[in-house]
């Protein structure tokens, strides 16, 4: 027996993937119409979500954020059974995460949190990506549980909550890529440049080839070598800014590029790489 709590795009298609393995699996949502639509499927929906979670070993929850998720598990305490294992795929904080591990432990519940690169074809078809870290026993566990609802599980090693941090480092990217996207679609229609172009142009050229080459010189700290230089780059982003100006298209990522290429350009480093305008940003390695 399964509960799963928040009906939501993925937690729905969650719930119906597992009713199709055959599972038993108690639904709840806040919105009740939610949960009750997936008795259809096989489902058993409940009102309350300590009814939702009684009698069950294993608890999975897709909710909106920390507050949310702590909420509900608190309403879930006094229906969860002893020793029940508490799986999160809610895209949270890492300090939430790290908090809500520490507080299920002391009260003798496992809180395993796994968010997820999953949208609800992914959840239903169970493909994708699940990432975890912590306790790597735990893991090892559950990891063929949880293989089975997903195409992939990507293990961050035993820190706790460094899934969290790595989900949050993952969507980052997925924010300003589409939001360069956007400013792409700007130039294009400052520049008259029909829909049918740019879809050629990115059929035959695919920018995200280069990422791990990009990361890689992004992250190497030696920009002598340039293969686009900063002076260059700067000169190219004017050319969209120009563009987008006349014909009145506002652009919202370049304009916060261009300024930060200006003040490396002020620091000496027009002739470097532009990559270095990351220089500042690199992690430990």
């Amino acid at each position: 027996m399964i509960a799963f709590l928040g009906m939501g795009l993925l937690g729905s298609n969650f719930t119906k993937a597992l009713l199709r393995k055959g599972e038993q699996v108690q639904v709840w949502n806040r919105t009740a119409s939610r949960a009750s639509a997936l008795e259809h499927f096989g489902a058993k929906a409940y009102a309350a979500v300590a009814d939702a979670v009684k009698g069950v070993s294993r608890i999975h929850v897709t909710l909106k954020d920390d507050a949310s998720v702590n909420e509900v598990l608190e309403q879930a305490l006094p229906g969860l059974a002893p020793g029940a294992v508490i799986i999160d795929h809610t895209t949270t904080s890492k300090e939430g995460a790290i908090a809500r591990t520490q507080a299920w432990a002391a009260r003798g519940y496992t809180y395993f949190h796994v968010p997820v690169f999953m949208g609800p074809a992914n959840a239903l078809e169970g493909t994708g990506y699940m990432l975890v870290s912590g306790d790597q026993s735990l893991i090892a566990s559950w990891e063929p549980v949880l293989a089975g609802m997903t195409g992939k599980v990507i293990n961050f090693g035993p820190e706790t909550g460094r899934a969290a941090a790595v989900k949050l480092i993952g969507n980052n990217f997925l924010v300003a890529f589409t939001a360069g996207i956007a400013d792409t679609l700007g130039l294009a229609k400052s520049l008259d440049v029909p829909l049918a172009d740019i879809n050629t142009l990115f059929d035959s050229w695919n920018p995200g080839a280069m990422l791990p080459a990009r990361l890689k010189r992004m992250t190497s700290g030696d920009y002598s070598q340039p293969s686009w230089e900063l002076n260059m780059a700067r000169k190219d982003t004017q050319l969209f800014l120009d563009a987008a100006a006349r014909a009145n298209v506002p652009l919202v990522v370049i304009p916060a590029i261009a300024a930060e290429m200006d003040r490396w350009i002020a620091k000496g480093h027009g002739g470097e790489d532009w990559v270095v305008i990351g220089k500042d940003n690199l992690p430990t390695t």
